[in-house]
């Protein structure tokens, strides 16, 4: 058993990080921000008016309503707060704050990260305007399938650029120890 924890030690310290910083983020967010719902709905307020900032640049004639994006004096977009990419934001943050790495290159990688997130929720949310104008009985599947696997794979994309450019973290494989930033 020692044998295998030793093998296994990062593995099971990053799920007992990650496990914890949940059961943190839960709490706070089910006794706090949740009930509360500033934060989500200050969120979701400076989404609407970035997508719709963004469809400006491109010409059209928008404003907001709350978290609702009007396009051309139609609405498009709802901004729920299941949508305003706090959730992904609070996984992004935890994944990296719980996987090794020097604290100093945590604090600049996990704002850069939160960042690129709500941008890319943007972008996302403003294509998804466009979806309901052009085509909107595909808007559903979109909203669903398609920009959610975009987002979350983007998120991925970043944790292994974290796990391969800035943890310190060394992986043994085939006998041979390598490290992740050599």
């Amino acid at each position: 058993m020692k044998d295998l924890y030793r093998k296994q030690k990062n593995l099971i310290q990053f799920l007992g990080a990650i496990g914890g910083l949940y059961a943190l983020w839960f709490l706070v967010y089910e006794c706090w921000i949740g009930p509360n719902d500033y934060v989500d709905t200050w969120l979701s307020e400076r989404v609407a008016h970035a997508g719709a900032r963004a469809l400006s640049l491109l010409g059209y004639v928008t404003s907001v309503e709350k978290t609702t994006i009007v396009v051309n004096g139609r609405p498009t977009v709802f901004i729920g707060n299941p949508c305003n990419s706090l959730a992904l934001m609070a996984t992004f943050t935890g994944l990296i704050g719980a996987f090794p790495g020097s604290l100093n290159k945590k604090l600049f990688f996990i704002p850069l990260g939160v960042l690129a997130i709500y941008l890319i929720n943007v972008l996302r949310v403003a294509a998804l305007s466009l979806n309901h104008i052009y085509s909107h009985g595909t808007v559903d599947f979109n909203h669903k399938y398609t920009f959610s696997f975009v987002v979350y794979a983007f998120i991925f994309s970043m944790w292994i650029i974290w796990v391969k450019r800035y943890s310190n973290l060394s992986f043994e494989l085939e006998g041979q120890v390598s490290s992740t930033h050599g």
